[in-house]
């Protein structure tokens, strides 16, 4: 049996003064939280359990109005605002709309100047294109998904892309090379960007 987390939803902000938030699915996912449910909330912090169980869920014009076990006051709300909520895969019912990007949450990203820019944790929706939230080394990198970008997308492992120039900042690049081959580490050791 897969144990196998996802992302599924994001909090929005708090709701009221006794815990409540609202919360939204993930881009093209059904709303799939429902009393019972157990998700773990990312990033951890700790002051608070990783681990809460789904108590209510109501709707609400802006997604959905949750309370959350541990949860309870509006201090408690405003620290998971912006939190992903992650469920098991075993727990959840995608169906049909269990579909091919929602792997990609997770998956690493490999440019070919400068080596591992870090994970996909979002898959955000704009009117030209979609766009992939990465964090990593680099700190949060949003990358285009475009053809000059990203030729193409393996089924599983790192993701090869060309990310365009500007898009980081310079002084986190460290050591790059300007023949495309990659980058070395601070001893002087190539990285590879396969």
């Amino acid at each position: 049996m897969s144990s196998r987390y996802m992302n599924i939803a994001r909090v929005v902000r708090p709701h009221g003064r006794t815990g409540e938030v609202i919360v939204r699915a993930v881009r093209g996912l059904p709303f799939c939280m429902q009393p019972g449910l157990t998700v773990a909330l990312t990033p951890p912090a700790l002051d608070r359990d990783r681990f809460c169980e789904v108590l209510e869920v109501a709707e609400d014009p802006q997604g959905a109005r949750v309370r959350l076990s541990g949860i309870d006051s509006i201090d408690a709300a405003e620290a998971v605002r912006d939190c992903f909520v992650l469920a098991c895969r075993d727990d959840i019912e995608l169906g049909a709309l269990d579909a091919p990007w929602v792997e990609l949450i997770g998956r690493h990203l490999i440019d070919e100047r400068y080596g591992d820019l870090g994970t996909i944790t979002e898959i955000l929706e704009t009117p030209a294109n979609d766009v992939w939230q990465v964090e990593g080394p680099y700190g949060e990198v949003l990358v285009p998904v475009i053809e000059q970008v990203v030729a193409k997308i393996p089924e599983e492992g790192d993701i090869p892309v060309r990310i365009m120039d500007g898009l980081l900042t310079l002084g986190t690049v460290p050591n790059v090379r300007t023949d495309g081959t990659g980058v070395q580490d601070d001893e002087g050791r190539d990285r590879a960007c396969s």
